[in-house]
């Protein structure tokens, strides 16, 4: 973005900030008590405060003109406040002028100015001063027509002409009025241009609100206004301005507790209104954002904004905030009790940003502790992390015990820390295993039990955290006082984190079971078998010392022929249904013959003599460019393609998403070597996957992913 985009963009958002200024002052402006006030005090009298209602359609005429204000065009704002500062300017030149001439009249010098360096000094003072004013003006209304600003340096010619004092009066009055009237002329020659803007903003309303409706409408104002940072803006600016107001006012040091009540107390302050508890939403939502994008660069490095996470805009915390404000009433409250309630409410914001924080995290580093990234600094990173998010919510839950009563809403506010801490710690255990793996630089036996039983005893913890909330909830309320909206958070509470908890574990039991059983009712291979067929596992890319046979003769382990299955019930290669029910007698075992092994005996395969390669379930094989149907293929076909190729297509097996990615890291290449006239022999082989995936943990983590 050039420094120009930046530039407007600034403007943007600080020339809008006023408006919305304007509309807190009106909002907490109560016109009766301060009518009251003067009615109370010797301004009573005062034509100008005995007409209250015309004081009432004025306060509304503000709120119009703030509204105004805050949806002006950039260009026509910048012109707005370039106006508004030539006033200023105009004004401060008046008061520049009228001090000059009091302090004429004060000192009743009228001979020349040369003669007494007082004098002197007063004038070249309000000289430069006048200068600078009708050059400012200059430049801010873009005119070289000087003269038009410059009434107020008639004053000073008088006096350097040695004009009786009482006539420098008049003439300095005349310069105000002069002033005054160039300004009503220039009002008066651009009073039709809010009408022309309001008929031209009207007209491009209706247009597009027929074309593109409603909702495109507050889009494109939503974007063209940058609402979330403009009210962020407006919040900060309220906030400091409260700070600033309370340390101006004290000459002692404040202590440590004292400026943490301070801090709730001003923030407090600063929601007192719809305008300032929506700056504060999106403050928080943006503060939670920097919170999580840190996060993420900790993690990844700048790696981590090509990837980014939609689900992790800071929102969730600001939404949350905003719900919870107008549930309990927030901004009707006193100070005081704003800022205990604010305590709470910002403790449920903070929960949700370390559970984000833990959303971010978890894949990372599972899939840094199943990767062979042996870098020491990532490792660190990845594991202060984890215990940052550990223990930081703990200590969370034990300070809020400590400044409130437990209660049932207490309750499920510390169950979220808990429940962050339980998981963060599965996920440290699992990394672990995968670094103890990693270490032994072989397989783990049952590594995927061992996680299964890791991840289930976390849930399980959470299940009982939940129960344990539900429970105290039904006691309290039963011996204790009834209310709709604690009736109604026990039942979400039961529903969601207690009977969804315990029907996702049983599912997961079942599909566990399942596999468990396929897996015992498929045969196990023979060290002969294993040694014929003389290849590695198509899921985890090892050396195979057991395995299992598929009913389509194909060779897995076993526990990754278990993690696929959690995925689908196919066969990972030709995607045959895999029945779990017991195997005939005859295809218990698959006879060592009928195994190719990967790398054939030349001189035992004969010359001159075909091969050909198909497993029952296979869709097509191509051979001597004839397309071959399943196991349909002769061998006695007369010479071997060169491009062997096995054809298994998710689509075309109606997977789903997540199958079809499982599906397409598992494929075959064919490959020919030596190849003569007449004669051929083919090496089949496992091509490997182009990311790192031989490590026996990514297998592991790939499957644990999809368990979970």
């Amino acid at each position: 973005m050039a420094l120009k985009d930046k530039l407007e963009a600034v403007l943007n958002v600080g020339l809008r900030v006023p408006s919305i200024m304007l509309l807190e002052i009106l909002y907490r402006w109560d016109v009766s008590s301060f009518f009251q006030k003067i009615q109370r005090s010797s301004l009573n009298n005062n034509p100008l405060f005995q007409y209250k209602y015309l004081a009432l359609y004025l306060h509304y005429v503000g709120y119009i003109l703030s509204l105004v204000l805050l949806t002006l065009p950039r260009q026509h704002l910048v012109k707005l406040y370039l106006y508004v500062l030539t006033a200023l300017l105009l004004f401060a030149g008046h008061q520049v002028s009228r001090d000059y001439v009091r302090s004429e009249l004060d000192s009743g010098y009228e001979e020349p100015l040369y003669l007494e360096p007082l004098s002197m000094n007063r004038f070249s003072t309000a000289l430069i001063a006048q200068l600078v004013v009708c050059t400012l003006c200059s430049c801010v209304m873009q005119t070289k027509r000087i003269w038009l600003f410059s009434a107020h340096l008639l004053p000073l010619v008088a006096r350097l002409c040695l004009v009786p004092l009482e006539t420098i009066v008049f003439i300095n009055r005349f310069a105000m009025i002069f002033t005054g009237l160039e300004v009503i002329y220039f009002l008066a020659s651009n009073l039709l241009v809010p009408y022309n803007l309001a008929k031209t903003a009207y007209r491009e309303l209706v247009q597009v609100v027929e074309v593109y409706g409603l909702l495109a409408l507050g889009m494109s104002l939503w974007n063209q206004l940058v609402l979330p940072v403009l009210f962020m803006c407006f919040w900060l600016v309220l906030f400091a301005l409260q700070i600033y107001s309370y340390f101006s006012s004290r000459d002692q040091p404040t202590s440590r507790e004292r400026l943490l009540f301070l801090f709730l107390t001003s923030i407090a302050e600063c929601c007192s209104t719809p305008y300032s508890l929506l700056g504060l939403v999106f403050t928080v939502s943006f503060v939670a954002l920097g919170v999580l994008t840190l996060c993420k660069f900790y993690l990844q490095g700048y790696r981590a904004f090509m990837n980014d996470n939609t689900m992790h805009r800071g929102m969730t915390e600001g939404i949350t905030l905003l719900i919870l404000a107008v549930q309990t009433g927030l901004i009707e409250l006193q100070v005081i009790h704003r800022a205990f309630l604010l305590s709470i409410i910002l403790f449920i914001v903070v929960a949700s940003i370390l559970q984000s924080m833990l959303e971010i995290a978890d894949p990372i580093v599972l899939a840094l502790g199943a990767s062979r990234d042996k870098s020491l600094w990532k490792h660190f990173r990845a594991v202060t992390l984890c215990l940052f998010l550990l223990i930081f919510p703990a200590y969370m839950a034990y300070m809020i015990c400590q400044f409130f009563l437990m209660d049932f809403w207490l309750l499920i506010i510390i169950s979220s820390s808990i429940l962050t801490s339980l998981q963060v710690l599965g996920t440290l255990l699992i990394y672990i295993l995968f670094m103890v793996e990693e270490v032994r630089k072989e397989p783990v036996q049952n590594m995927d039990d061992v996680i299964y039983y890791v991840n289930g005893t976390y849930r399980l913890l959470e299940f009982l955290v939940a129960l344990v909330v539900v429970a105290y909830g039904v006691s309290e309320t039963v011996f204790g006082e009834w209310t709709v909206m604690g009736s109604t958070i026990i039942f979400i509470h039961s529903y969601y984190n207690v009977w969804l908890r315990a029907q996702l574990g049983w599912q997961s039991f079942l599909l566990r079971r399942e596999a468990v059983n396929k897996i015992k009712s498929l045969p196990t291979a023979s060290d002969l078998q294993l040694k014929k067929y003389n290849d590695i596992c198509a899921i985890c890319y090892q050396d195979m010392k057991s395995a299992v046979i598929t009913p389509c003769s194909h060779f897995f382990h076993a526990g990754c022929l278990k993690k696929w299955l959690y995925v689908q019930e196919t066969c990972p290669l030709c995607h045959k249904q895999l029945k779990s029910q017991s195997q005939p007698a005859n295809a218990t075992a698959v006879p060592a013959q009928d195994i190719l092994p990967a790398n054939p005996n030349p001189a035992e395969a004969g010359q001159g003599e075909p091969v050909a390669v198909a497993a029952e379930g296979d869709k097509t094989v191509t051979q001597n460019c004839v397309p071959v149907e399943g196991s349909q293929a002769s061998p006695s076909s007369t010479s071997a393609n060169p491009n062997l190729e096995l054809e298994g297509k998710a689509e075309e097996y109606a997977l789903g998403p997540q199958q079809a990615d499982t599906v397409d890291s598992v494929y075959l290449e064919g490959q020919v070597a030596g190849l003569s006239q007449g004669s051929g022999e083919l090496s089949l082989r496992h091509r490997q996957p182009q990311q790192s995936a031989s490590s026996p943990a990514a297998a592991t983590s790939t499957a644990c992913g999809a368990e979970l």
